[in-house]
């Protein structure tokens, strides 16, 4: 390899950001797993309420539970595929007029966007430590219990790899790499 800067594919397919990629995508598909459990959940609870007459213990709040971790486990990967809710029109608009402030602009917001999760992450690993200090629990004791810090857990661990994410497009922005237009993940 001769000197100067690597072509802007190769700083987006490094070691590091194709291994980050693929834990990203391990707890998308962990997330993935954790909506068909969801989904079992419910129709277990609507068959017993049809059925049986009476609805299951926990429904409401493990459906709670496990959204909050569905989707924090699949931030990462949709940071990555560029599927974050921002107003893509006017970056295009303004990529294809000022491709440098487009640029600008969107390592601005991913820097924005690694320091909102990582406090909101140090936030949630502050709780994380309460409920495994005070072993907090759900449910109904006597009835069915479950411990929260698991939850709290995935909810940290998300944060974590998607604020990783957003740093590691910085760092692509920096060195040069266009920046993610159209959401894909080309």
């Amino acid at each position: 390899m001769t000197g100067g800067a690597p072509h802007p594919q190769a700083l987006r397919d490094g070691a590091f950001t194709r291994a980050w990629a693929r834990v990203g995508d391990a707890l998308a598909a962990v997330s993935t797993l954790l909506i068909a459990v969801l989904m079992a959940i419910i129709c277990a609870d609507a068959f017993a309420r049809n059925v049986l007459g009476g609805s299951l213990p926990l429904v409401s709040e493990l459906g709670a539970a496990l959204l909050v971790v569905i989707v924090y486990l699949a931030l990462a990967t949709t940071i990555r595929a560029n599927r974050l809710a921002r107003t893509d029109m006017v970056l295009g608009w303004l990529a294809a007029r000022r491709p440098r402030a487009a640029a600008l602009l969107g390592t601005v917001y991913d820097l924005v966007g690694a320091g909102m999760l990582a406090m909101i992450g140090w936030a949630g690993f502050l709780t994380l430590q309460r409920d495994l200090a005070g072993a907090k629990y759900i449910g109904i004791q006597g009835v069915l219990t479950f411990p929260v810090w698991p939850f709290g857990l995935a909810f940290v661990l998300g944060l974590a790899v998607a604020a990783v994410q957003f740093l590691i497009q910085v760092v692509a922005a920096l060195r040069g790499a266009p920046p993610p237009l159209g959401g894909g993940l080309e």
